[in-house]
């Protein structure tokens, strides 16, 4: 074996260190972002347009922020939490990805929020996961949400449904996860101070296909039903709703009655116009804002739906507040990303639907649309602004105090009064 000489060895280890360190400059060139998507299962279609919604973010910002290449990364979940876990480990342990954006459902959410606690080092910016416990308890500090959760995504429909519809007596039929508890709550909140009665509530697995007994079951002097179910699940829903002679009018959660939904086949479309319903989004705004944004999203998709879906909106909001911060904090997610996460603190910026910033629990505050489903001219069926609600923060008005000794959203909390 040929030993080298002090000097000579001296200089070995200087020149494999400018290897090395040219390796790491090299490596500081590309910012990588990883993203977990629902891309299997009855809330696939809602990840697919998810993910067109990061790709309008970042067609803004040209791929690229403080000189350095922005690489995306995307993860396929399932909407289970367990399997988000997984798949952000894989992001970070494998990828070696700066930061995550993501996930998309409730329960994946309540997971993330626990994982990040255990890398306090990384950042992570919600998609649009919806459940309320993701912020409003014991939040993790390197988990921001700009999207607004289920509660507040319906600020303003309990109010409309019962000075409007005329409506006293709901029952509700939701998937039985933390998303729709959320919405359950936020509806249940509003509706029931207006002296409103929520005599039923039916909680469904996800990935339910027949409904035939959830259907037989609700009761027939209801004045409407509430609905919380999402992509195929609602298709499902609607059409054995209806086909079994369902009655009673519906009221949609905000995933219901979405794009993504009015853009599925079925005997259902002919009749859900007039079904209120509320979100972060509408798919028809008069804001010139939003309207370039539905043209941006169909002159890049012409073969997606008719608008972006809620999921659309979401997804492109988080990923551009995560590019901007990213972008405010120089691209430096050195360290522990201290500049990146300060940046995601103090970031208020305009939006499509109006100014979004985050509270003290990093939790966004939005505007809320309440919505009708219509039908244009050319028979596709769209929803329509009826209310805004501005601004509505995770305690939807009420003191935090108050709103947090009220407990936690689940299937039977809040009671209605």
């Amino acid at each position: 074996m040929k030993i080298l000489q002090p000097t000579r060895l001296a200089g070995a280890i200087a020149a494999v260190g400018l290897v090395l360190a040219g390796g790491v400059a090299q490596a500081q060139q590309t910012l990588k972002i990883g993203t977990l998507l629902v891309l299997e299962g009855p809330l696939a279609a809602l990840g697919q347009d998810g993910s067109r919604g990061i790709d309008l973010a970042l067609e803004e910002f040209k791929n690229g922020i403080a000189g350095k290449k922005i690489e995306v990364i995307r993860e396929s979940t399932n909407a289970k939490g367990d399997v988000a876990v997984t798949k952000a480990r894989k992001l970070l342990d494998q990828d070696k990805v700066d930061l995550i954006v993501g996930p998309l459902s409730g329960g994946e959410g309540l997971a993330i929020k626990e994982l990040a606690k255990t890398i306090p080092a990384k950042t992570f910016v919600n998609g649009t996961a919806a459940a309320q416990e993701t912020t409003l308890r014991d939040p993790a500090p390197n988990f921001f949400s700009f999207s607004t959760d289920g509660a507040q995504r319906v600020a303003g429909l309990g109010n409309y449904v019962y000075d409007e519809k005329k409506y006293r007596n709901v029952a509700v039929v939701a998937e039985d996860y933390g998303f729709p508890y959320a919405q359950v709550a936020g509806f249940v909140t509003e509706f029931c101070r207006k002296g409103g009665k929520v005599p039923s509530r039916f909680w469904v697995p996800l990935g339910t296909k027949d409904y035939s007994t959830v259907i037989a079951r609700i009761p027939k002097d209801v004045d409407a039903v509430f609905v919380v179910l999402g992509g195929a699940d609602a298709v499902n829903f609607l059409s054995q709703y209806y086909q079994a002679g369902g009655k009673a009018p519906l009221i949609g959660g905000s995933i219901t009655v979405d794009s993504i939904v009015l853009n599925s086949r079925g005997p259902f479309q002919q009749r859900v116009v007039g079904i209120p319903s509320a979100s972060s989004s509408a798919d028809e705004n008069e804001d010139p804002k939003w309207k370039e944004f539905v043209r941006r999203y169909r002159a890049k998709f012409p073969d997606a739906l008719s608008a972006p879906s809620s999921m659309a909106h979401g997804y492109y909001i988080s990923m551009k507040a995560a590019l901007l911060a990213l972008e405010q904090a120089g691209g430096d997610v050195s360290g522990n990303q201290d500049k990146l996460k300060a940046a995601l603190r103090q970031l208020k910026f305009e939006t499509p639907t109006g100014i979004y910033s985050l509270d003290q629990n990093r939790q966004v505050i939005a505007d809320a649309f309440v919505t009708e489903v219509a039908r244009r001219p050319d028979g596709s069926l769209y929803n329509k602004v009826v209310k805004v609600s501005p601004q509505v923060n995770q305690t939807l008005g009420v003191p935090r105090e108050e709103f947090l000794a009220a407990g936690p959203a689940s299937r039977d909390n809040p009671v209605c009064k």
